[in-house]
């Protein structure tokens, strides 16, 4: 959820629990005597609404008051939300920051105020963090890798031509990781695979048409790798539309994809989820834990899925349990 800067500065001098900003917070009864931790995500799509999920379920297990807020991975709303934490006299922040290292003077001050930091779903290049927790990112790209690998050894004699729709510009790190484990795989079939375009296309609507750009440009084009949700979407529905008989493999686990891996069209192949209800469950274990004052694992990894249109049971047993939370 987004928030409005004048309405956070409103509600932080209330200090009351019960404004419209807040999520999966105490009655206001309670707000003068439970632990308050504030979690900073960069969106609000379903990805980071199932990592708040799992917060909200585990901070109400740990019996602290959760704040949640979204810097639309700004970083000036980022350092803001901050600066609102540190009025609060949050005992902790979980935050996936805006950027790793631009976001550290803003979380050094509330460091400094007493303030524990866990990083979430990206890495804070900072030594006061206590720790971080997310996805190995060149896993996730390699489990999809190798199930496109397969599908080029048996369906295309071991040759293929790809083009990848990433999000570089966005967080580079985490983007370039899963790229390189998606090439990583398949190039282990040798010189027949060959890599034609890179474009950074993270929305579904921009991915469509920089997938739809691809496709008029590169005629023999074989496959799509798409590195996150919104690219995996934009993909398959450019490749819907134009008709082709282009293949595409992916990151991410959204509702959308799954659909479209049972989809008579055949486009979407497979994908590699992430845990994002567990990665919320942990990141809030961790922050109670360190406001506890006990030692923390420096880096926690959180395991994906592959999910493959061949595993039709796999897959049916990974939608229900979708459907049910």
């Amino acid at each position: 959820m987004t928030f409005g800067i004048n309405k956070l500065v409103r509600w932080a001098s209330l200090l009351s629990v019960a404004c419209a900003g807040m999520l999966g917070q105490a009655s206001a009864a309670d707000t003068e005597t439970s632990t308050r931790v504030v979690a900073i995500s960069i969106l609000d799509d379903l990805f980071f609404r199932d990592v708040a999920a799992g917060m909200k379920a585990q901070a109400k297990k740990e019996g602290i008051t959760l704040v949640q807020m979204n810097s639309n991975h700004d970083l000036v709303t980022e350092s803001r939300l901050i600066d609102n934490a540190i009025r609060l006299k949050a005992s902790a922040i979980v935050i996936s920051p805006a950027d790793a290292n631009l976001s550290v003077p803003a979380l050094k001050k509330a460091h400094d105020s007493g303030i524990k930091i866990v990083a979430y779903n990206d890495a804070v290049n900072a030594d006061f963090v206590l720790a971080t927790v997310r996805s190995n990112q060149q896993a996730l790209g390699a489990s999809t890798g190798e199930a496109a690998r397969a599908h080029i050894s048996s369906k295309l004699g071991g040759k293929a031509r790809v083009g990848v729709l990433c999000f570089d510009s966005l967080l580079p790190a985490q983007s370039d990781a899963r790229v390189q484990g998606f090439l990583g795989a398949i190039h282990k079939l040798g010189s027949g695979v060959v890599l034609l375009a890179r474009k950074d296309a993270w929305e579904a609507n921009t991915a469509i048409k920089v997938a739809s750009e691809m496709l008029k440009a590169y005629p023999d084009l074989d496959i799509i790798y798409a590195a996150n949700e919104g690219g995996t979407v934009g993909a398959q529905l450019a490749v819907k539309s134009m008709t082709r008989a282009v293949k595409v493999f992916g990151t991410d686990s959204a509702r959308q994809e799954l659909d479209m891996l049972v989809a008579p069209d055949e486009i979407l192949l497979a994908v590699t989820g992430q845990s994002p209800y567990a990665m919320g469950v942990k990141a809030m274990e961790a922050a109670a834990l360190a406001i506890q004052g006990k030692a923390l694992q420096k880096n926690m990894y959180v395991d994906g899925t592959l999910l493959s249109r061949a595993d039709k049971e796999a897959l049916a047993k990974y939608r229900e349990k979708s459907t049910s939370n």
